[in-house]
């Protein structure tokens, strides 16, 4: 109880007897008696226990004096408050992992399948190092988000599950980005995916997206979260359907008593094993690398579109980092269409508005002035400028596809060479091509009617792994005139492939080489010099017989080591 309080008891009831307390009480009895007979509520009772401390009746010399002497008012000021008249500080924690932390609320069961996984975490300390410095830019974004939609604190750490916080991430099933879309579901809350940009990888967009899903989700199974986060793994018609099945036998329908997928059975025991391990690191001899608990990172709309190279040297970073940062960008520049932002670090964002303001929007990209020449088409130069037709078609003010030998375009081109912007989908897909996944290398033009089904048939290859080696998922879809890599372990004869697929001599000691045709050089004398076939030549690297080698040329060879 307050100051304020007691002394408002202590004059009352001091004034009380000295006004006659008989009278007071009859007057009190009366008031009583009437309100009981108007119905009124009953007066609020003070019980004992809610009294911090006894007061005791005081006489007139005691109110006297509490109203006269300065010392005894100074001590009664100088007090300590009252515990209950005190609101509780609120604790500020200046590491994310430990605000994220005190706010873990959902039940976390030690059976047997949470105890399975919160084992294997326990074991890989260093896995969940490289989870805090992947998580860094973005975790602060994504846990003020969750705070905003009042939603369980444990929904931070859904990414470590879905992709160990990779915004790069592509799974077998066709699922992108940190949060692990799938082109349906994208396309359902609104993510974009073009040539230019996969808001999939957007890591603002795909958190908007991945919280409004649970959301839904939480609203479509009766606000039991566990039941929803199976269903952002395993999608809700499936989840609803064992629901039912459960249902009609009587059964719980609980995420535990569910019929669910294995992976799925998984998923959330994985989630929860986390939050276990986050509550109470020490029982496990593990540490969560300090994530500082404040922004990272600035949003800023450059409003037209720009240069990857252009935009990274207006922030003073690499591009590689910028592009890391905006991983929704597939391409060396932003879309026509937008999206526009850029994700900076927050420490970069005042420089790079203060440059931005000062670059107007055709300033953003290079151009070039391309003279249409015989046998061209839009499709053909888009191609060799890294771009797409419609963006031709567009700059140019084309209504169609018809071009004219002698005519000029006008070109966007990148700032930089096309391998500088490392993390493009071009790029990274040549760096996953080119990553060694067996003894050499098969280079495959993909024919009319070829299906990955086929070429792993075909090739005696599993079609998990020819997708992996590509980038790609088993599921997707495969173009005319796409190169696709093929890895082998062990060599195989000529005999074994087909007249579109390049020949491998049956030799142990094979290795795959990249040749730089020089001033001179011929066929007959590439061959001769790594005793191999012209055909071989031929068929490796797609050659017209009729047509001379260049100087600077790159053929693929597949020769034997020991004798080069």
């Amino acid at each position: 109880m307050g100051l304020s309080k007691m002394r408002y008891l202590v004059v009352a009831s001091s004034l009380a007897l000295l006004g006659g307390c008989q009278s007071t009480l009859d007057t009190f009895a009366s008031k009583e008696a009437n309100s009981e007979a108007t119905q009124n509520p009953a007066p609020v009772v003070v019980e004992p226990e809610n009294i911090a401390e006894p007061i005791n009746i005081a006489t007139a010399q005691d109110v006297f004096e509490a109203l006269t002497n300065p010392a005894l008012q100074i001590s009664q000021q100088n007090k300590a408050p009252d515990p209950q008249d005190v609101e509780p500080e609120q604790v500020v924690h200046t590491d994310l992992w430990k605000r994220i932390q005190s706010q873990l609320s959902l039940h976390i069961p030690q059976n047997r399948k949470v105890i399975a996984q919160r084992n294997y975490y326990a074991k890989h300390q260093s896995y969940l190092n490289r989870i805090s410095k992947r998580a860094r830019p973005f975790l602060h974004f994504i846990v003020e988000e969750i705070e905003k939609r009042n939603m369980p604190m444990e929904l931070a750490l859904l990414p470590i599950v879905e992709s160990a916080f990779d915004p790069f991430a592509y799974s077998h099933g066709r699922a992108s980005g940190m949060w692990q879309f799938i082109p349906g579901t994208a396309k359902r809350f609104g993510l974009k995916h073009n040539w230019w940009y996969d808001g999939r990888r957007d890591v603002i967009e795909s958190t908007r997206a991945a919280l409004d899903y649970l959301s839904f989700l939480h609203k479509t199974f009766d606000g039991d979260w566990l039941v929803a986060i199976a269903a952002y793994n395993s999608g809700e018609g499936r989840v609803s359907r064992r629901i039912k099945r459960n249902k009609r036998k009587n059964l719980p329908t609980d995420f535990w008593s569910l019929d669910l997928p294995k992976e799925t059975a998984a998923y959330v025991p994985k989630l929860l094993a986390l939050a276990d391990l986050l509550k109470r690191p020490e029982a496990f001899n593990l540490v969560w690398k300090t994530i500082p608990n404040e922004p990272q990172i600035a949003v800023v709309d450059a409003k037209s579109q720009m240069d990857i190279a252009l935009a990274a040297e207006m922030a003073d970073i690499p591009v590689g980092e910028l592009h890391g940062l905006n991983p929704g960008y597939s391409q060396w520049a932003t879309s026509p269409q937008g999206p526009h932002t850029f994700i900076l670090p927050i420490d970069k964002a005042p420089m790079f508005k203060e440059k931005l303001a000062k670059t107007p929007a055709k300033a953003r990209l290079n151009w070039q002035r391309y003279k249409i020449k015989s046998g061209d088409s839009l499709s053909r130069i888009a191609k060799k400028f890294n771009t797409t037709s419609d963006i031709i078609q567009a700059v140019n003010n084309l209504k169609g596809n018809m071009i004219r030998q002698g005519k000029f375009l006008l070109i966007p081109v990148s700032a930089k060479d096309i391998s500088k912007y490392r993390l493009s989908e071009d790029q990274r897909m040549v760096a996953k091509q080119n990553k060694k996944a067996g003894s050499y290398k098969i280079d495959y033009k993909v024919k009319k009617g070829d299906t990955l089904w086929d070429i792993s048939r075909d090739k005696k290859v599993n079609i998990r792994s020819l997708a992996k080696w590509n980038s790609m998922a088993p599921k997707d879809p495969i173009h005319p005139g796409q190169t696709l890599v093929i890895w082998k372990k062990n060599t195989v004869s000529a005999s074994s492939s087909k007249s579109n697929s390049s020949t491998v001599p049956a030799k142990a000691a094979m290795r795959s080489i990249t040749y730089k045709v020089r001033s001179g050089d011929s066929l007959a004398r590439i061959a001769g010099k790594f005793s191999i076939l012209i055909r071989d030549i031929v068929k490796w690297n797609s050659l017209n017989k009729k047509k001379y080698l260049q100087p600077g040329q790159k053929l693929k060879l597949y020769v034997d080591v020991t004798k080069v």
